[in-house]
């Protein structure tokens, strides 16, 4: 078969070893994570050992120097463990809270937490989400104000993915009221500052094996040395960390809907009804036909916007339209693996029934569809 295009020798070596890495450390125990709620911060921090967090950085952080596709081998790797929560959360420390610290932070700030969670020392998170206010990032209320050398932090923030746990949070606030988008302002946040408070751990449908948080912020400090970027700039900077977030997301909901699609074809290789292996009926191999299409489609879409991405663009119809599809696709292609298993596959200890829970969130998260539509809509001129 001949090799993808977009990929090189160097990435299917990386390939190859994060696939042995999951099936031996991830996958044997994903069913005890799922049921606790979270996974273990060993974890984390043997992939920092092993150089997987920091795969796409630059040496000079501790990073291995890779392409912007390591991460995408990343997220389709630890798809195959057959959850979404402990993968979503690598994806926030690789992709969501780091990528701006690397793009706008001070060498102080490299130092003190970029460096240390691609080591997986310290595990980050991403705070945009208010009670009121998520897809409305201009409209964020948590209120940052100026006090000498210190801000003073006051605010909610909900959904949040490593909340329970992280050492710091990428802290979206507002420094300017009344001015809209051009008020919001990024501030690095120790989690065990005075005032900063983790006022619940959150029950979800799916995801489950990823701790999510409600937090509360009471009058914390953080010096100025914790602005991230330019004061007032704010949404600019995390504008830029949504189109790799979406992409990521995309790239991660393929490799769930590329295992979904894997379980049911092996099982409808196997699994015989009326004499034949139900693969062999046309209703159900051509069912499986229209799956791998679909994947290949989005998977496709999403490579090519990844290759712009990683040579500086910013194409943000085309992200848009490759996590908007990638995340329809996955859930589409779940649903059908589930109906392949038929009465198996709604049972607990199916791996699919998991899948087709966790995949819903992609539709939701990192900008729900009708934003990503919303987005397409805009830049075609309408």
């Amino acid at each position: 078969m001949k090799k993808n295009p977009f990929f090189t020798e160097e990435h299917e070596e990386i390939r190859s070893v994060l696939r042995k890495f999951v099936a031996k450390e991830v996958t044997p125990h994903i069913d005890e994570w799922e049921e606790q709620g979270e996974f273990p911060l060993s974890v984390m921090r043997r992939m920092g050992e092993l150089g997987f967090l920091g795969l796409r950085y630059p040496t000079e952080v501790g990073g291995q120097g890779g392409d912007y596709f390591m991460s995408l081998i990343v997220a389709e790797e630890l798809a195959r463990c057959g959850a979404g929560g402990f993968p979503m959360a690598v994806a926030v420390q690789m992709e969501m809270a780091t990528p701006p610290i690397m793009e706008f932070g001070t060498e102080d700030q490299k130092e003190r937490f970029l460096i240390p969670a691609i080591r997986g020392e310290k595990l980050a998170a991403l705070g945009i989400t208010e009670p009121n206010h998520g897809s409305d990032v201009a409209s964020i209320q948590t209120r940052a104000v100026r006090d000498g050398d210190e801000w003073v932090i006051n605010g909610n923030k909900t959904f949040i993915t490593n909340g329970p746990r992280a050492d710091f949070v990428l802290l979206v606030t507002r420094t300017a009221p009344g001015s809209g988008y051009k008020g919001i302002t990024l501030f690095l946040v120790e989690t065990d500052r005075p005032g900063f408070f983790v006022s619940r751990k959150l029950d979800k449908v799916g995801m489950r094996s990823s701790d999510t948080a409600e937090l509360i912020l009471e009058n914390v400090r953080v010096p100025q040395a914790n602005l991230l970027g330019v004061e007032g700039k704010g949404f600019y900077h995390i504008m830029w960390e949504l189109q790799g977030e979406r992409l990521i997301g995309a790239a991660g909901a393929v490799g769930m809907a590329s295992h979904a699609y894997e379980l049911a074809l092996d099982y409808a290789k196997t699994r015989r009804t009326f004499g034949k292996a139900i693969g062999q009926h046309q209703v159900i191999g051509h069912l499986l036909a229209q799956m791998a299409t679909r994947i290949e489609a989005a998977r496709q879409l999403t490579y090519s916007t990844a290759y712009r991405f990683a040579r500086g663009e910013v194409p943000a119809k085309l992200i848009s339209m490759a996590k908007l599809e990638a995340s329809r696709t996955a859930c589409w292609v779940a649903d059908r693996a589930l109906q392949i298993f038929g009465g198996s596959g709604y049972m607990s200890e199916n791996v699919v029934q998991r899948i087709w829970r966790d995949v819903r969130l992609y539709r939701i998260g990192a900008g729900t569809d009708e934003i990503m539509k919303e987005i397409i809509a805009k830049e075609m001129g309408l």
